[in-house]
């Protein structure tokens, strides 16, 4: 499968990239993220408040505490989110297939909350932003919301939200999922 080729999503279904999934294509590429070769990322503490830390990075996206390995791998950038899929030959999915294939998940969706979630025990919209396929360096779009959301505020449960950043920027509360053939 190569990153950027479309599939019939009848044989695929999407995979959130954890901790340990990111840590194994690190340690066999030694694969260098945006925010390590920035020195620092974006760590949120609600949906308004955020702060740059020094030493924020996939490893420990508060810049202090280890993330646990069953986490959604975050403080990932669309370029970081690339070269995985090109070592996992996986691809991201684009907004809507993203939102097709997440229509049947009945799990419990984390979103305004304290804090993540192994990856099995919650539904894949919410616990973070999943970065999906773009064209475009400027106009990467999010899709599923965050922890830090909630229907008051950014929404971001509803395929109808629209929230974008760029090719390099990574944030505490923003992982992504891939495309994977089903067995």
């Amino acid at each position: 499968m190569s990153c950027d080729t479309k599939h019939d999503l009848d044989h695929y279904y999407l995979s959130p990239v954890s901790v340990a999934d990111f840590a194994e294509f690190v340690e066999a590429t030694n694969y260098q993220t945006d925010a390590e070769a920035y020195g620092w990322s974006i760590v949120q503490e609600d949906i308004i408040h955020f702060k740059t830390v020094r030493g924020a990075d996939w490893r420990k996206p508060d810049g202090v505490g280890e993330s646990k390995a069953d986490f959604p791998v975050t403080q990932v950038s669309h370029n970081d989110a690339i070269a995985y899929c090109k070592w996992s030959n996986t691809r991201l999915p684009t907004y809507e297939e993203y939102w097709k294939l997440v229509k049947n998940d009945k799990r419990s969706i984390a979103f305004n909350i304290t804090e993540f979630f192994a990856l099995k025990d919650v539904n894949l919209v919410g616990n973070v932003w999943e970065i999906t396929y773009s064209d475009s360096p400027e106009q990467v779009r999010l899709a599923g919301g965050s922890i830090f959301c909630d229907v008051n505020s950014c929404n971001g449960v509803s395929p109808d939200r629209e929230l974008f950043v760029d090719a390099i920027t990574g944030n505490i509360h923003i992982g992504f999922a891939v495309l994977r053939k089903k067995e």
